[in-house]
């Protein structure tokens, strides 16, 4: 994107949009930062993330994350009764002792610590967008919040999924909630598939389990943000959604080439 077509694209808009635009795009952009540095950590490691799982493991994956992401949605959203949305660091805190304790025993333990960090992760996801003024109990942004899990995660080198992602909007209708959940499990099972790799990965232990789910958190927490971020935009400035995706797309191709 050329200077040129950033001015016009600021010209067009609201000041006030244009600067949240601005601000989401550079939330985007720091959105994979730990996910980097994971994978600096990792070095020579990082490579096939998921292809280096045992077979079996890798063949009952998609499995095991179907019913992880099913068992998340109930669990977290009764949990918010007892635990309120605005602990993002007791979300931290806890999603890195989970990771130390599923990276300490290596494939087996991470495994078994798959559900429950799936619904950090996702309480993770609820709580940014009450942060924003959302109510997580309500159906349409239930659905949201999955739909939050069809991004790339954070230890993929192309974000062009991320974009397409934050470009999506799925109508709520009967049915859609398995088709979403359909949709996102094949996904999220290659994201978590990785995780699982860097958790087993030798040597590393328990050190890279606690920075695996750090990784994972922080970026669904910055995602998060901006897909809702865009939502409250086109509400709260009476912008159509497909324009603040396209405009958001720009300022982060400006980004990039800076």
């Amino acid at each position: 994107m050329s200077h040129a077509e950033l001015i016009w694209s600021q010209d067009h808009l609201p000041r006030d949009v244009d600067a949240e635009l601005m601000r989401l795009a550079l939330r985007y952009e720091a959105a994979g930062g730990a996910g980097i540095e994971l994978l600096g950590l990792l070095g020579s490691h990082a490579e096939g993330l998921f292809e280096k799982l045992p077979e079996q493991v890798r063949m009952h994956i998609e499995g095991a994350t179907d019913q992880s992401l099913r068992q998340a949605m109930k669990v977290a959203q009764s949990s918010r009764s007892v635990v309120g949305d605005r602990v993002g660091w007791l979300n931290t805190a806890v999603a890195g002792a989970l990771g130390a304790a599923g990276g300490f025993g290596g494939t087996p333990t991470a495994l078994a610590e798959l559900p429950v960090t799936t619904m950090i992760l996702l309480r993770e996801i609820q709580s940014e967008a009450a942060r924003l003024g959302f109510d997580p109990a309500s159906e349409n942004v239930q659905f949201d919040c999955v739909q939050v899990f069809g991004a790339a995660g954070p230890l993929a080198r192309d974000d062009g999924a991320d974009m397409a992602f934050v470009g999506a909007r799925m109508a709520l209708t009967s049915g859609s909630m398995q088709a979403l959940v359909g949709k996102v499990v094949p996904k999220l099972s290659i994201i978590l598939g990785k995780k699982l790799a860097v958790q087993a990965v030798p040597v590393f232990g328990a050190v890279a389990g606690a920075a695996v789910n750090y990784a994972y958190i922080t970026y669904y927490r910055e995602i998060s943000h901006v897909h809702f971020g865009l939502r409250k935009l086109a509400i709260d400035s009476g912008t159509d959604h497909n324009t603040l995706v396209a405009d958001l797309k720009n300022r982060v191709e400006y980004i990039k080439s800076r």
